[in-house]
């Protein structure tokens, strides 16, 4: 197994990745990528709270916040092929990945590629909030017009609703919304082998978007250790939760760099 070098330009925050608390001693680094809407601020309170030896890497995907201005892009491959050459340079130690919803299925489709293009394999990949991808929906939230498209974010208490109700913010935030709804709902992963990571399930028990069926299946994605957690609330339970959260990540991390 091979591992990148590091360039000189290395621990430099980049369009891609926002490193809010840095702990260049950490033992790995833990890369957060959001939610459908979501940006890299959205995991400022996990970089805060996360354990030192633990180095939280905050992924800011194009078209929101102070990348608002590039253009969208609406498929997860194309997401995951810039986040993949993204994290080339803070490959220089152990990669662990949590997804959330559509960044769940993001984060699988990286740790594949480190494993395809460079022989890494992932420290963990935690898939939160999202289906395994061998069990599919059919989903057509992106199609909707801009108000059934706000109703289906209200629903999932995903955004401030104070937020969506600002037609200002509306005209900046819909289009990102829209083009990441797009990429979740059209996702196919492409035939390959399994992981060789352990993969962590994590779901919220009331959460519409996914079954303990749906995000059992992830288990069949690796050829590493597999665990399912539930936890209250709904799709966005680790904004409630986060402290226990915070533990179930520690816990898991701390296991996967252990000989």
């Amino acid at each position: 197994m091979t591992t990148p070098s590091t360039p000189s330009n290395a621990h430099d925050d980049s369009l891609w990745v926002r490193r809010f608390q840095p702990r260049p001693d950490s033992a790995v680094r833990l890369v957060c990528l959001p939610h459908a809407g979501g940006s890299a601020s959205f995991y400022l309170p996990m970089a805060r709270t996360m354990p030192d030896f633990v180095d939280v890497l905050c992924v800011q995907y194009p078209g929101r916040q102070d990348r608002r201005t590039e253009p969208l892009l609406d498929t997860v491959p194309a997401l995951a092929d810039q986040v993949f050459t993204a994290l080339l340079p803070w490959a220089d130690r152990p990669l662990a990945y949590f997804g959330h919803s559509m960044g769940a299925s993001v984060a699988y489709e990286v740790a594949r590629r480190f494993e395809r293009e460079k022989g890494v394999v992932a420290a963990a990949l935690f898939a939160s909030g999202r289906r395994a991808p061998s069990a599919p929906r059919h989903e057509t939230a992106h199609l909707l017009d801009d108000r059934g498209l706000i109703e289906e974010v209200k629903s999932l208490s995903g955004t401030d609703t104070r937020l969506l109700g600002d037609d200002e913010v509306l005209r900046m935030v819909l289009p990102a919304i829209r083009a990441d709804y797009r990429a979740a709902e059209t996702y196919t992963p492409e035939p390959g082998e399994p992981l060789h990571c352990p993969v962590v399930a994590m779901i919220g028990s009331d959460d519409p978007k996914v079954t303990e069926a749906e995000a059992a299946a992830w288990s069949t994605h690796t050829e590493g250790p597999f665990a399912l957690r539930v936890f209250s609330q709904g799709h966005f339970y680790l904004v409630r939760d986060q402290a226990e959260v915070i533990r179930t990540l520690s816990t898991h991390l701390r296991t996967s760099l252990t000989p």
